[in-house]
């Protein structure tokens, strides 16, 4: 472990702080009942930390509306198990046969796959092009929106090239058109600032795994005040219970079912540290990084970085080819002979992959993190060279 070089954290965080650790461990241990079930002691302190952990991250996504002293609705903060599911919610909830849906080619499977299953019963998409580095024209989702769309969806930043949207603009052009917009913010929640009023967003949706810190199983939809979703979910609450059919207000709207508490504890630390280092410091500390492998692998004769090279608008992530070797191969060299951890493929993201040339092979994806170092970072670039010229092991 202490050789390992983890360049993957675009999939999954690693490692965790040992805040995070901890505090799973002892909450668990001290608290682990079934919040909301029970007027007992330990499940009102599961339901308080609960609770807790939704007013930060709903302020975390409201910063301007907090400044402003009025009060969010805590509640509108829902969790559920990660972002894909959080975008199924919101995609199944907002779409019907006959609507119309604008998302875009960078997208992942998780936004990708539920658009085309409503496709297939009878809805409509359209997908808008980015240009060569990765970016999207604001005008071309007014271009694109009909009379009957029913949502936009885009991701704030592609987990294939670390690329960032404009959300202001886009969410301008959605308010024009009537139309509610939703954001896959599972590459910069915690990582970058989202403020869901200032760009007209309607449903945030997060994970917990990645820039947030915390462990695998949680996530959620940040649902704004003036914005509605329909349950397509249905089930055990905890509370009244006589009720035939599940309860519309929230947080029980979108969620159903005993929630994971251990890992909610452990966003809740992941949050807690990212609030004290400061999150414009890690993201500093890793585009810093980001801008030492990129310009050292590009040097690199027959490597080919993929995407923006501007590293303003940017997560820390880069996806790069190396001649005409194959991604996948590149990848086990690097694991087996140097132990640096990738991601190579497609990455879930296959149009995306389509639009650069690199499909169907992919490319090996580069995504740097709170914890690795230059020293990484040099190692990687090292490994790459070896690799180009043949003379690796």
């Amino acid at each position: 472990m202490e050789q390992l070089v983890y360049l993957d954290n675009a999939a999954t965080s690693f490692p965790k702080p040992d805040v995070v650790h901890d505090t799973v461990r002892d909450f668990y241990r001290q608290n682990g009942v079934n919040p909301g079930r029970t007027g007992c002691d330990l499940a009102l302190n599961a339901e308080h930390m609960i609770h807790g952990t939704r007013q930060r991250l709903s302020a975390l996504f409201n910063k301007s509306m907090v400044d402003a002293g009025i009060e969010k609705d805590p509640n509108r903060l829902v969790f559920t198990m990660n972002a894909t599911m959080s975008l199924n919610l919101i995609i199944n909830g907002m779409i019907k046969p006959g609507d119309h849906v604008v998302t875009t080619m960078l997208e992942h499977n998780s936004v990708i796959r539920p658009v085309n299953h409503k496709v297939k019963d009878g809805a409509e998409a359209t997908y808008v092009v980015p240009d060569g580095e990765g970016y999207l024209d604001p005008e071309e989702f007014r271009k694109a929106i009909r009379k009957n769309t029913k949502l936009v969806i885009v991701n704030h930043a592609s987990n294939v090239t670390g690329v960032v949207q404009d959300l202001q603009a886009i969410g301008t052009v959605c308010k024009d058109e009537g139309v509610r917009f939703a954001v896959d913010a599972a590459q910069t929640a915690g990582v970058l600032p989202i403020d869901m009023a200032e760009c007209n967003i309607s449903f945030l949706s997060f994970t917990g795994h990645k820039g947030l810190l915390a462990p695998t199983g949680t996530g959620g939809i940040c649902v704004a005040d003036n914005a509605e979703i329909e349950g397509t979910i249905y089930g055990g609450t905890g509370v009244r219970s006589a009720v035939p059919y599940h309860l519309e207000d929230y947080p029980f709207r979108l969620e159903a079912g005993t929630l994971n508490l251990a890992g909610i504890a452990g966003l809740s630390a992941g949050l807690e540290w990212i609030e004290a280092k400061g999150p414009e410091n890690i993201h500093q500390h890793e585009i810093g990084l980001l801008g030492m492998l990129q310009e050292g692998l590009a040097a690199i004769e027959g490597v080919r970085v993929w995407g923006t090279m501007k590293l303003e608008r940017r997560v820390a992530t880069m996806s790069v080819t190396v001649g005409d070797r194959d991604a996948e191969d590149i990848g086990t060299i690097l694991d087996v002979d140097y132990g640096i951890q990738t991601r190579t493929g497609l990455h879930c993201a296959p149009l995306i992959h389509e639009h650069h040339g690199t499909a169907p092979r992919g490319t090996v994806r580069f995504s740097v993190g709170p914890f690795n170092t230059e020293e990484h970072i040099e190692n990687a670039i090292k490994a790459v060279a070896a690799i180009a010229t043949g003379k690796w092991g």
